[in-house]
């Protein structure tokens, strides 16, 4: 005999014709009325918008080379934002952090003053989305409190639409952790024994002065200068080709430009440096070199042969971070 088949149900008539769909679980029903599972549904569209990649998630915002240094070079520093429509008046201050304790995307102190955490990881693909939902969850959370991570709504807004693009980006470098706490000395519990680690791991960075973004670290083998840069690949590459080619690449005596990476839709050039070579000695050579550069970007003429070669060793010694 044959199987009866089972009569289908009707899918229900969609609720909502316009306005935003609110997220549910993946396999609870579409909140617009379908029928559908969610994620069959309008959670589709929401999980392809979590995965894309935005290449270059702080492009328009002021100090974007300084926003990449600090999301992957820097361990410890801290940046006062300020908000396009200014802050609640019972927020004193908003400041982005690297990292916070326990890597809490951002935390409310009792005095309501808010912290961002920079390094964290994220839900989507968007890390300027993300960083901006946990920093409108930061502002209006209670005194004392932590912000959880959570999955930022699809379409909300970016730190674009809630910074002021006017405002200066000047990051601090700190040598530890201890802007985590008013009172470092008197902390106690997890929170201490996360401030000791997070000191233990650090390496002594230092941000150059006469030149933007460029990031001095001591290392245990030899020190770096890593200098994130907003031109393009392309332009970029063959200027610190024709460099190469001509000797003039380096920063002085014992020093030596050995690759780059990519990060957040920029490029990182990196020298390797002598142990003893401090930040302070790094000023004069990199503003010499930042001439030169200039220079080189300048020409738009085809590279030589050495040129091209020089081109190929830098592109073989590339690396992508995100």
């Amino acid at each position: 005999m044959a199987k009866k088949r089972r009569p289908q149900p009707q899918s229900a008539k969609p609720q909502l014709v316009d306005g935003e769909v609110p997220v549910v679980g993946a396999r609870e029903p579409c909140p617009c009325g379908s029928g559908r599972r969610y994620k069959a549904c309008h959670g589709r569209a929401a999980a392809q918008a979590a995965t894309e990649l935005v290449q270059r998630p702080f492009e328009g915002l002021a100090g974007e080379c300084d926003w990449v240094a600090l999301r992957e070079l820097v361990p410890a520093a801290t940046v006062p934002l300020t908000l396009a429509d200014g802050l609640p008046e019972d927020v004193p201050s908003l400041t982005l952090a690297t990292v916070l304790p326990m890597a809490w995307p951002a935390l409310r102190r009792e005095d309501g003053a808010v912290m961002i955490g920079l390094q964290n990881d994220t839900a989507s693909g968007d890390l300027s989305r993300d960083l901006a939902d946990v920093l409108r969850r930061a502002l209006t959370s209670e005194p004392g409190q932590p912000v959880p991570a959570e999955r930022a709504e699809s379409g909300g807004p970016r730190l674009q639409d809630l910074l002021d693009p006017e405002a200066a980006f000047v990051p601090e470098v700190h040598e530890g952790f201890e802007f985590w706490l008013p009172d470092a000395e008197s902390a106690s519990g997890e929170v201490a024994a996360s401030l000791e680690r997070a000191n233990a791991a650090a390496l002594p960075t230092a941000r150059l002065t006469g030149v933007e973004a460029a990031y001095w670290c001591r290392t245990p083998e030899k020190n770096h200068l890593r200098w994130v840069m907003p031109h393009s690949e392309e332009r970029l590459m063959n200027a610190l080709a024709r460099l190469h080619a001509a000797g003039a690449s380096g920063l002085g005596d014992g020093t030596r430009l050995v690759g780059s990476f990519r990060a957040h839709g920029l490029m990182v050039p990196v020298w390797d440096l002598p142990g003893a070579m401090t930040a302070e000695e790094c000023e004069k050579p990199a503003q010499g070199f930042a001439e030169r550069l200039g220079e080189a970007l300048a020409d738009e003429g085809p590279l030589t042969a050495d040129e091209r070669r020089a081109r190929s060793g830098l592109t073989n010694r590339q690396i992508t971070l995100s």
